[in-house]
């Protein structure tokens, strides 16, 4: 009777041990880690979101994803990624099309170029910023403007066509 109510609490259990680990898996976010230890000299690229808590030296270009540098993580690199996060220390230039985010304990010396940036207070920042979010919807409306205001150049070279087909059919 103790082995049957044991197979029956180890039925139970992987019974339950199945249906949780399904939704577990699609709940935490998947990111690779670079662990304190480690440190990478070269390019780093890939499609998943990156947390460092390490030390990388070279480039790092994740477009789609986001790049974490923790409060352990040391990059020596230029970054390309859709947002970044920095947490630890970082030299070198940084772009994003998404987002730049330097927290309180985070230290940038590079020059950034993004949509959106965010510095909250202790965080320290040496470079230029190149906000492009205002730029592009503004270079969008100015490319449009120009074409009306050719459109009249288009009328005048009309006007003087009318003639040479006037000329043309005196001259039958």
């Amino acid at each position: 009777m103790l082995q049957s109510g044991n197979q029956s609490n180890s039925q139970k259990f992987s019974s339950t041990q199945l249906s949780y680990t399904p939704s577990m898996a699609s709940a935490p976010v998947e990111q690779a880690t670079i662990g304190r230890s480690v440190v990478i000299k070269g390019e780093v690229s890939g499609a998943e979101p990156l947390y460092i808590d390490g030390r990388i030296e070279g480039s790092i270009t994740f477009v789609d994803h986001r790049v974490t540098i923790g409060r352990n993580g040391s990059v020596a690199a230029n970054i390309t990624a859709r947002e970044v996060v920095i947490m630890g220390t970082v030299k070198g230039n940084i772009q994003c099309t998404d987002r730049l985010d330097i927290r309180g304990e985070g230290t940038l010396t590079g020059d950034v170029v993004t949509q959106r940036i965010s510095v909250e207070d202790g965080a320290v920042m040496k470079g230029s910023v190149q906000v492009r979010a205002a730029e592009q919807k503004n270079a969008k409306p100015q490319a449009q403007v120009p074409a009306p205001a050719q459109a009249p150049l288009v009328k005048e070279v009309a006007q003087p066509e009318p003639p040479k087909a006037a000329a043309a059919t005196a001259g039958r």
